[in-house]
């Protein structure tokens, strides 16, 4: 479940900046591009989350929330920061 959030707050995040820096062909196409990439992020995250609770969890619930809100919040930044700009168009 916090695998899909974070696929749906990055998505929902780099939906915003490329709308504000009108990147893209139109919205069909860059809502496609925004499924598969927040599909994408939301399987590396959801790994991110599996493997952290399955293993940290046992011994401090705590410290695997911590954990992997950090590593979820960390994702979501480097996958807005990668394709914010795509062929280098700066807005």
């Amino acid at each position: 479940m916090a695998g899909l959030a974070t696929g749906v707050v990055g998505a929902v995040l780099l939906a915003a900046a490329w709308r504000a820096c009108d990147v893209g062909v139109n919205g069909a196409a860059n809502g496609l591009a925004l499924l598969f990439y927040g599909a994408l992020l939301a399987i590396v995250a959801a790994v991110w989350w599996g493997v952290l609770i399955g293993y940290e969890g046992r011994w401090s619930l705590t410290v695997a929330l911590l954990g992997g809100t950090a590593g979820a919040a960390v994702m979501v930044w480097i996958f807005v920061s990668l394709l914010h700009v795509p062929n280098g168009y700066r807005c």
